[in-house]
């Protein structure tokens, strides 16, 4: 199978598994009660990007695909890169990204205003949760990251401009 046969399934099942990861930070908060810190709801705004992007790479011309996944991978590796800043924030707990100007900033984003149980930080960085399948919350965050990324790049490293 050529790669720009594989190419939007790919696209599809990123998205969708980042709509699901969504899914499973509002069960997390509205269900187990474990309120998200500022670090968290970015790495939120990272899934909702990459999903986004993906959604609409769907829908365009085979030749914008490489643009689209490389964009996509762009925002996997930013979301990578606060689950890390996270992690260090969990090793280091005198350290807080709690309630200071990012939570205020944040939370007033039009987006946190709209979807308040999606996008509103209400919880502290350094907050202790059981772990899920032996991982925090935000390692699991960085191995989802890191697999779209490997996919993302993928497909834009290896898909041709043909129409």
């Amino acid at each position: 199978m050529h790669i720009n046969q594989l190419a939007k399934p790919l696209l599809l099942l990123v998205a969708l598994a980042c709509i699901a990861l969504l899914g499973v930070g509002l069960y997390l908060q509205l269900v187990l009660e474990m309120q998200p810190c500022p670090l968290c709801i970015l790495q939120r705004y990272a899934f909702a990007a990459i999903a986004l992007l993906c959604l609409i790479t769907l829908f365009l011309p085979t030749t914008m695909l490489r643009a689209g996944a490389a964009l996509s991978a762009l925002a996997s590796l930013t979301g990578a890169g606060i689950a890390i800043r996270h992690l260090w924030i969990k090793a280091h707990p005198t350290i807080s990204c709690g309630i200071d100007p990012l939570e205020t900033s944040l939370n007033k984003i039009f987006i946190a205003r709209w979807f308040p149980a999606l996008f509103q930080a209400d919880g502290l960085c350094t907050t202790e949760y059981d772990p899920i399948f032996g991982l925090s919350i935000p390692q699991w965050a960085l191995v989802w990251f890191a697999i779209f990324a490997i996919a993302l790049i993928f497909i834009a490293m290896r898909s041709k401009r043909t129409a």
